[in-house]
């Protein structure tokens, strides 16, 4: 029932990812009397893999999360988290902090992200974890059987950063992953490792100036593009580029980012997610559900 656009966007992303993967069955929690009408326009009605959880309440956007769900015993909130589990979701054993997970565009594909914003301060150990969660994320998303991971650092240099990134170095370096030593902001982007890792506040700034960025730079494009005749011209000339560029540097190709550490997949959707973009966060989703990511995750910490 949330998000900026509301259940008609989360209705019609459901039938796309339906479209895309046979397997797949979707729970819908929320009020039938405003999904009704979505439902019967996505073809989704009589749709025997998408069942509605019926909820009357809904959490505002103004209502504080504690208290709004003890309160409203029957938002789609509440009701979706009893549906899912007896009780709430509770860590990894090994894990004391969960982190948020996210691809961003690279010269080489994507770059999976990590800690996004859940921890703003980290310990070398907590780093370390984040690294484990998101190699064993990268090979369930990715395919790749032993992903590079880097440690997010003012330099590549052994002699940089603070106590921090060198001590959390030193556990990388002993542990089984695949460590590249420290990457910096701009390797993210070139696609120099698979998974960066990084305390949750300097994952956020990475993130938030990502997509200012990206939408500055096709902003600046479009602008640039329509002064005068001979640009729309070379507009029209450079179409099939540009478009590739556009869906390149499209934040809802990476829309949907995994909260990594939980005995249980959790997938945050952004808020102003289209149809398409939403539907790829229930891909993930659904792609770590199907490989189990939790039990993937624990493996890996006793391996060490």
């Amino acid at each position: 029932m949330g998000g900026d656009h509301g259940p008609d966007v989360v209705v019609a992303a459901c039938a796309r990812a339906l479209r895309a993967d046979p397997a797949l069955k979707i729970l819908l929690v929320g009020q039938p009397e405003a999904l009704e009408r979505p439902l019967r326009r996505a073809g989704l009605h009589q749709d025997l893999r998408c069942t509605l959880l019926p909820a009357t309440e809904v959490v505002g956007m103004d209502e504080e999360p504690a208290k709004a769900l003890r309160g409203k015993k029957d938002s789609s909130m509440r009701v979706a988290l009893t549906a899912t589990a007896r009780f709430v979701l509770k860590m990894i054993p090994g894990i004391d902090r969960p982190a948020i997970m996210a691809a961003v565009p690279a010269e080489r594909g994507q770059t999976q992200v990590l800690d996004l914003g859940a921890n703003a301060e980290c310990s070398p150990e907590q780093l370390l974890h984040f690294g484990q969660m998101g190699c064993a994320a990268c090979r369930v998303l990715t395919g790749k059987a032993r992903p590079t991971v880097g440690l997010l650092n003012i330099g590549s240099e052994s002699i940089k950063g603070n106590t921090v990134v060198k001590q959390a170095a030193d556990l990388f370096a002993a542990s089984s992953l695949n460590f590249q030593g420290f990457v910096e902001g701009n390797d993210i982007y070139a696609g120099t490792v698979d998974v960066v890792v990084c305390d949750g506040f300097s994952g956020n700034v990475v993130l938030k100036a990502s997509e200012g960025l990206a939408r500055m730079l096709m902003a600046d494009l479009k602008g640039a593009f329509q002064r005068g005749i001979y640009p729309r011209l070379a507009a029209l000339l450079a179409a099939p580029v540009l478009m590739g560029l556009k869906r390149h540097l499209d934040p809802g190709r990476y829309n949907g980012a995994s909260l990594v550490g939980l005995r249980g997949v959790v997938v945050k959707s952004h808020g102003s997610a289209d149809a398409a973009a939403f539907a790829n966060a229930i891909r993930i989703a659904a792609l770590e559900s199907a490989d189990n990511l939790p039990q993937r995750i624990a493996e890996d910490l006793q391996q060490g």
